[in-house]
């Protein structure tokens, strides 16, 4: 049985997009917040934690860990922690391409650990302050990291991506199904 170490409703979806079998187990664990560290290693460190607080109490189980940011100029963005916060965040995005990491790390049963990482870049379109109001009156985003959401009304600020459009979302299921399979 595979469990996903997430409360994340998006990762869910995924993976039942997918038609994968998992259930949802996670714990509450703080996460790390270095700036210092590279987005990648940034990330791993924060998806290791989140999968390897499960694993310990279900070794024989496939436990996945997913941690997602936003990085514009190397600064990661978080969740916004309030509505200002959030105009902010897509102010500064609007008219700029970032980067989107996700980590993943998946604990195989036996103690075997299969860790990746997977990068997108995101354009945002030029966006007026009526057009942040317009995105932000549409969209919840309080608990997303950059303060968008890649599955809900992107077309009103992005316009384009390179790379995997699931990654944005929040898990990277195509690398994550070969990291399972291989």
């Amino acid at each position: 049985m595979l469990i996903l170490a997430s409360q994340s409703p998006r990762r869910r979806d995924l993976l039942l997009r997918k038609g994968i079998s998992f259930c949802v187990i996670s714990r509450d664990v703080p996460e790390v917040n270095d700036v210092a560290l590279p987005p990648q290693q940034l990330c791993a460190e924060n998806a290791a934690h989140k999968a390897s607080a499960v694993a310990v109490d279900f070794p024989g189980h496939i436990v996945v860990g997913a941690d997602t940011l936003v990085f514009l100029d190397g600064e990661p963005l978080g969740k916004p922690v309030d509505l200002d916060d959030a105009r902010r965040m897509l102010s500064r995005l609007q008219n700029r391409t970032h980067t989107v990491c996700t980590a993943v790390a998946v604990f195989m049963p036996g103690g075997e650990r299969r860790d990746f990482t997977t990068l997108s870049e995101v354009t945002f379109r030029p966006m007026s302050e009526h057009d942040i109001e317009h995105y932000l009156a549409e969209v919840p985003v309080l608990d997303k990291a950059g303060a968008y959401a890649m599955q809900e009304k992107s077309e009103l600020i992005v316009e384009s991506v390179h790379g995997d459009v699931d990654n944005v979302i929040g898990l990277p299921i195509s690398q994550l199904l070969r990291t399972l399979l291989s």
